[in-house]
């Protein structure tokens, strides 16, 4: 957001097509994604903003956790300075 308007606007189609090409590539095994807004706090005591670092998030279905990551690697996201990516499994049987 530093950067000068029409600088960070090119940078920012760059990283959408780039995106775009890694979500096609990637199609098969993406169930969804979605962005994600700002969240709440809700203790004993009540209701309050918070705030984490999770901006979006996708749904995946792979063999194990170690080839959901390596779906990832060299994902358009790292073109974010210091951007990262988390990749953890889900439990679908709570009960």
């Amino acid at each position: 957001m530093k950067l000068p308007e029409e600088e960070r606007k090119a940078q920012e189609q760059q990283m959408q097509s780039e995106w775009n090409a890694w979500m096609a590539e990637h199609k098969a095994s993406i169930i969804e994604t979605a962005g994600v807004g700002k969240p709440k706090r809700i203790t004993s005591a009540g209701i309050e903003d918070s705030r984490n670092d999770i901006m979006m998030y996708s749904f995946i279905e792979a063999e194990s956790l170690d080839v959901a990551a390596q779906l990832f690697e060299n994902h358009p996201h790292f073109g974010i300075p210091n951007g990262w990516i988390e990749v953890m499994s889900v439990n679908k049987d709570i009960s």
